[in-house]
């Protein structure tokens, strides 16, 4: 009878495993990365676009500067994350090892704290001793990683996914309002790049609230207000210092 109930319990574990793979928690790592690198893409590159064009009449100075911030802008993306991330990778390697000695050296000390993280989630005292032991049989590191630690599968650290998502949403980003130096009139440049900048970015913040099932109108408005903030600032810098780089 235990036997079949614990088979039953397998197998259910086994399809959570699967269900958990819809959850939005689970986007979590390549999601604020590409997030990340889209909103900077368009920020940056736009901000940069707009500043050069208060002070410039001088289609090629805008092209020429928007490209070298668009390209200089992804490569510093894609590193910065691969090297932050991986900084947190070392973080957690060095944590789990930690946990590794600690479960050989003093083992009852490392059950009896399971147990009372257990009973401080709202299981009896003596129901949480029962799960700790068995998770310890079954995998005591695994078991003291994740509950412990708080380190599982969708929110660890993956460095190559984050630097490779950032850099390329940050290309993706930062194409939109170089393609507006591109193609669009001279004359009032850098109203024409708020006003496209500002539609990217709404667009972003409806796709990345979707994709995370959050709620639109809050990310739209955070996104766009921030925008304008800082475009608003790169311009009047522009405007200030009235370098001509033509």
């Amino acid at each position: 009878m235990n036997s079949t109930k614990l088979d039953v319990m397998d197998d259910k574990s086994v399809n959570l495993d699967t269900y958990l793979d819809n959850h939005f928690i689970n986007r979590s790592n390549w999601l604020r990365a590409a997030v990340l690198g889209a909103n900077d893409g368009i920020l940056s590159t736009a901000s940069l676009a707009i500043g050069v064009a208060a002070a410039s009449d001088s289609r090629e100075a805008i092209v020429l500067a928007t490209l070298a911030g668009l390209v200089a802008g992804a490569l510093s993306m894609a590193a910065g994350e691969y090297v932050s991330v991986s900084s947190q990778t070392d973080l957690e390697k060095a944590d789990i090892e930690r946990e590794r000695i600690e479960l050989e050296e003093t083992p009852e000390q490392e059950l009896q704290f399971l147990a009372e993280i257990y009973e401080g989630r709202g299981l009896k005292k003596e129901t949480a001793m029962i799960v700790a032991l068995e998770l310890t049989e079954k995998d005591a590191l695994r078991a003291h990683v994740r509950d412990e630690l708080g380190i599982n599968e969708s929110n660890k650290a993956k460095p190559i996914q984050a630097a490779f998502a950032s850099g390329a949403s940050f290309t993706v980003g930062g194409m939109l309002p170089f393609l507006v130096t591109l193609f669009l009139s001279l004359e009032g440049m850098e109203y024409s790049l708020y006003a496209f900048a500002i539609f990217f970015l709404i667009l972003l913040g409806a796709l990345s609230a979707r994709a995370g099932g959050s709620s639109i109108w809050k990310a739209v408005v955070r996104i766009t207000f921030w925008g304008t903030v800082a475009m608003g600032l790169t311009a009047f810098v522009g405007y200030l210092f009235n370098v001509n780089v033509g």
